[in-house]
């Protein structure tokens, strides 16, 4: 199970279900992926809701080898993740949101 307080995200990719995390190493990795000051960048876009699929690819990417899983960018370009291009971008926000942010109690 994904723990929110650790800033784990769950996707479903080719049927196997698979916990993301950006530790600080996948977030180093994400930052030269997309470029010198891309970050804040990255945070606004997703803020702004026009990020790209390459940014939801980068953050997935990332965020499934900071959780273990060595699955590249390109092979979760070919992936079947269950719920699409839609489940895929709001795993990527919730991904980038928890990297940052505790998350809310209640």
């Amino acid at each position: 199970m994904a723990n929110p307080w650790t800033g784990e995200v769950a996707l479903v990719v080719d049927g196997e279900r698979r916990v993301m995390k950006l530790t600080l190493g996948a977030l180093a990795e994400l930052e030269e992926a997309l470029g010198e000051g891309a970050m804040v960048e990255l945070v606004q876009r997703f803020e702004g809701g026009g990020f790209s699929a390459r940014d939801v690819l980068a953050l997935l990417a990332a965020g499934l080898r900071g959780g273990g899983h060595d699955l590249s960018a390109e092979a979760l370009g070919r992936a079947d993740i269950e719920g699409g291009p839609m489940a895929a971008a709001r795993a990527a926000a919730e991904l980038l949101a928890r990297a940052f942010v505790l998350p809310e109690t209640t």
